[in-house]
């Protein structure tokens, strides 16, 4: 077979170090944007990307060439960067993220998730989210 045809969609979640409330709704549709344009332009597909002022949400396909770790790593730096060329307080993410496989079966669901985000932390802070998705996928919490 000559080419390769891959899908790898993978369900990524990162907080604001200290999840300090950084990026206001004003900015939020900017930064999506430049973060889909960071995936493209990386060999990777951003099939959705959203949050609130201390975390996003993406859904990527990474394609054939791109592991997790370097999606996540790529994501983080070029936005950080793109963010701390504006005028604000000094812009970080945490070290770490949370990223799971999504089956074809369920990216439209993960798709409406993502998008629905405002209207899910009027019901749930950003703390308790993580903590059930770590819950949901099989991880142990650790102190």
């Amino acid at each position: 077979m000559p080419s390769s045809y891959v899908s790898n969609h993978v369900h990524i979640v990162f907080s604001t170090k200290n999840r300090v409330r950084t990026i206001n709704e004003e900015l939020q549709p900017k930064l999506w944007a430049y973060m889909a344009g960071i995936a493209k332009n990386h060999g990777f597909h951003a099939v959705a990307i959203g949050g609130i002022e201390d975390h996003i949400h993406a859904l990527i396909n990474l394609g054939a060439i791109l592991g997790i770790a370097k999606a996540a790593q790529v994501l983080k730096a070029n936005s950080s960067r793109w963010m701390n060329e504006h005028p604000r307080m000094r812009f970080e993410w945490q070290e770490g993220y949370f990223a799971c496989s999504v089956s074809r079966s369920q990216v439209s669901g993960v798709i409406r998730y993502i998008a629905n985000q405002k209207k899910h932390h009027m019901k749930m802070n950003s703390a308790t989210e993580f903590t059930l998705l770590l819950q949901k996928h099989g991880f142990e919490l650790k102190d």
